[in-house]
């Protein structure tokens, strides 16, 4: 992966405000629909990353913040990956677990990295 521009590794503050980004938006809809709680916008939060990050690759956030989840080699992850690297976020533990590259465990687990689009 190039070291700066387009994909390159994505740093911690656009991946941070995209995050920030999402968990908004997951909990305008709750609040919106009058769902409840914390795990009605973690479940609305898990779906907004399976199906955008499954189909286009970013979610609304990393959109706006010009970031995108790709497979190492370069290619767009499998739904399967994109599954199982949801649940490993949601989790919350595997993605503060960082290598030195600043890949969590949950893109680790499924060969994808969050680059700069």
């Amino acid at each position: 992966m190039p070291r700066s521009g387009s994909g390159s590794l994505a740093g911690w503050g656009r991946r941070i405000g995209a995050l920030a980004v999402d968990w908004a938006l997951s909990w305008a809809i709750v609040a919106g629909f009058g769902l409840g709680g914390g795990f009605a916008t973690l479940a609305v939060f898990a779906v907004e990353n399976v199906l955008l990050v499954g189909t286009l690759g970013f979610t609304v956030g990393k959109r706006l913040f010009g970031i995108g989840v790709r497979r190492v080699d370069g290619g767009r992850p499998s739904f399967p990956a994109v599954l199982i690297r949801t649940v490993l976020l949601c989790l919350a533990v595997p993605a503060m677990i960082t290598d030195r590259d600043g890949r969590g465990l949950h893109d680790k687990a499924v060969g994808t990295a969050v680059i700069r689009l």
